[in-house]
């Protein structure tokens, strides 16, 4: 599992922008997950944390509004 980098409130992926296999896994084991829409997409992985609607891209990474209130 994943352990997110807490800032300013918000839980940022600590593997970045280029960690396809992590944020597929780190996916896979969400309660969360919901897949974003089809032109917002941006990884051949259905599952994964590139792909999911609560997923708000950084300039190093992206948050995940959903797990910052979990």
């Amino acid at each position: 599992m994943t352990d997110w980098i807490l800032k300013n409130g918000k839980a940022v992926f600590p593997g970045g922008k280029n960690s396809f296999g992590e944020a597929a896994r780190t996916a896979e084991s969400c309660p969360s997950f919901s897949e974003d829409c089809e032109d917002e997409l941006a990884c051949d992985d259905a599952v994964s944390c590139y792909n999911c609607r609560y997923r708000r891209w950084t300039a190093e990474s992206f948050e995940c509004i959903k797990r910052r209130t979990q």
